[in-house]
Formats: C-alpha cells, sequence, structure tokens
C-alpha cells in the first residue's frame, strides 16, 4: 500500500524536561474508543520516516497510528550533536514516556499498544507510564549484549559496534553514521549505551558517564515489571542482533506481561532473508506484516506463516532469571 492514500500529520510534543520531540499522526475522522492507538518506537539511529508505510498499513486496517523520533535523530534533532549527550534512559523514560503521554491526551479512552523495532522494545520497559499499555508487539527487540550477536558475525560486529563506533565517537563528540552509510547520526550518550557489555542492562549505568545509584537500578529493572500488557517478540533466523539469546534476554525483564516469542526463518514466508532491519519494508505486507496485524487486532498469532514458539526456559540466559513465556 502506498503511504499517500493515508496523510500523516506532523505532530510535536514536549518531553518531561522541555526536550521538543517530532513526527506524525494516521488518525481517523471520527473518535472511536474501541479503537486502538499505536504508538511505533523506532530501531537505534532509524528515522520515524522509517516506518511510515507500517503505519499507514495499520491505519487503513483500523488503527491510529503515532511516530515520532527520539531526541537527537530525525524530526528530534538538535542543530549540533556535538557533545549532545542524549542516551537510551532519556530516549526511554523522557522521548517514549512523551509519546505515550500524547496518545493518552489526544485519544482518550482508546486502548494504547506499541510496536516497537530493536531498542524500541527495550525502551518499553523504562517508561513511567508503561503499564498503561494494553499491547506490545516486538520485532528484534533486545539491548545490543554483544555476547548475544549472531556466533558466525560477532567479532566483526563487536569491532565495527563496540571497538570503532565509540572510538570515532570519542574523536569527534557524536557517531557519524549518515556519512559512514550507517544508520543515522548518533548522539554520543547513545553510543556509550549501545557499546555498554554487561549482560545485565542496568549495570552498565553503575559508573561511567551515567552513574546510579543501587536503589535507582533496582527501580529500573521493577519499571520492567510493572508492564502487564500481552507481548509478541519476533524474532528471525537471520538477524545477527535479535538472536533468540538476545530477545529472551529483554524478554527476561518484563516478568509480569504475558510473553509471547515467535522465532521465524525468512523461508518460511518465501524469501532467502530478511535481518533485523528490513521487517518493516512494504514488500513484508502480504506476508510478515499479517503477524504483528493480528496480533494488535485479536492478540494472537496468524495461522500462518509457521514459526517456533519458544519460551523462556528452553533458552537460558547469561545473568536472567528464566520465566515461563505465554503461548
Amino acid at each position: 500500500m502506498d503511504p499517500r492514500t493515508a496523510t500523516p500529520v506532523p505532530i510535536s510534543f514536549v518531553a518531561a524536561d522541555g526536550y521538543p520531540l517530532q513526527g506524525f499522526c494516521w488518525r481517523h475522522a471520527a473518535a472511536d474508543v474501541a479503537r486502538p492507538v499505536v504508538v511505533i518506537n523506532a530501531a537505534t539511529s532509524v528515522r520515524c520516516r522509517y516506518y511510515a508505510r507500517f503505519a499507514a498499513f495499520l491505519h487503513e486496517h483500523g488503527f491510529d497510528v503515532v511516530t515520532y523520533d527520539y531526541r537527537g535523530i530525525g524530526e528530534s534533532r538538535p542543530a549540533s550533536l556535538k557533545g549532545f549527550a542524549a542516551g537510551w534512559i532519556d530516549w526511554g523514560r523522557l522521548d517514549f514516556e512523551a509519546a505515550l503521554q500524547y496518545a493518552l491526551a489526544n485519544f482518550p479512552g482508546q486502548p494504547l499498544q506499541v510496536a516497537a523495532h530493536s531498542v524500541g522494545g527495550f525502551l518499553v520497559g523504562l517508561a513511567p507510564s508503561s503499564h498503561r499499555i494494553a499491547r506490545v508487539f516486538t520485532m528484534g527487540a533486545q539491548y545490543a549484549y554483544w555476547r548475544d550477536y549472531a556466533r558466525h558475525k560477532r567479532i566483526g560486529m563487536f569491532l565495527r559496534w563496540h571497538v570503532f563506533m565509540p572510538a570515532l565517537t570519542a574523536l569527534l563528540g557524536y557517531f557519524p553514521g549518515a556519512r559512514l552509510g550507517w544508520l543515522e547520526d548518533t548522539p554520543r550518550g547513545v553510543v556509550r549505551d549501545w557499546t555498554a557489555r554487561h549482560p545485565r542492562f542496568e549495570e552498565n549505568w553503575r559508573g561511567g558517564d551515567v552513574r546510579l545509584g543501587e536503589a535507582e537500578r533496582r527501580e529500573l529493572v521493577e519499571r520492567f515489571a510493572a508492564l502487564r500488557a500481552d507481548t509478541l517478540a519476533v524474532s528471525l533466523s537471520d538477524d545477527e542482533f535479535g538472536t533468540v539469546a538476545a530477545i529472551q534476554r529483554l524478554l527476561a525483564y518484563f516478568r509480569n506481561s504475558p510473553r509471547t516469542h515467535l522465532h521465524l526463518t525468512p523461508e518460511a514466508v518465501g524469501e532467502a532473508q530478511v535481518g533485523h532491519f528490513a521487517f518493516f519494508h512494504s514488500r513484508f505486507e502480504p506476508s510478515l506484516w499479517r503477524i504483528p496485524l493480528e496480533w494488535l487486532q485479536h492478540g494472537r498469532l496468524p495461522a500462518a506463516p509457521v514459526g517456533e514458539v519458544v519460551t523462556l526456559e528452553a533458552a537460558a540466559v547469561e545473568g536472567a532469571t528464566p520465566v515461563l513465556a505465554g503461548v
């Protein structure tokens, strides 16, 4: 479907610390408290415009939809990124929270849902209002613990993302991803968080530029437990970031959510490859997009494509507490 058939409206809202954020909204003319509103969380350093076709697809199938850029990215980028210190905590506790508040205020009484890509699924757990979310879909959602990368690509990915990226960021004050063809330019705080190396995310903020005390780190973990939404996490067998171990590591934090992890092969949808970023490309509308559509509409998996439903007990996660995933 061409996103031009549904015209998005530019929107702006302000985070709790006063930072202005920009995005787009696909809205039906008539209000309906039974109609869900979906907030789309982007991957790290991917502009919200990338998800426009998927947003229009959801809109066509009866949803109101909100997309937005995190601070430092796309529509929400400041005049200069040099020295701009925003990190994942800011994106989750402030930016995603502000997007939720925008949706709650502008679509009163409507069920609140989230579709999240990559780190966007991690940010769900950081928002104070996550308990207001009714249903969640994630694709390749994880927080980049390097030992979870696909084994056959791990060394190269470690050198690229955990050595070269932080080194260049230290030199320039931000990561010039656009010039390199590696996603968007990225704030140094996000690079710091991406390249941290502890298997439990909260321990990455024990020291360094961002130091959280034990009580605050514990509060972050409990915030993940506050999410009670039915959650579907999809992973692809050729996704070098979102491996089964990576998905399970994140899902273990959402211990009070009924969780389903669907692991697919590209062959299940008649494709040679999908990977980490291509899921939201419009060529997958007839196949892969039916999975989040069925989930967000009805809270169930479609009859096809065929995939493996994985439980947390079926995949040991280093540093995480195994919990049975919902099926």
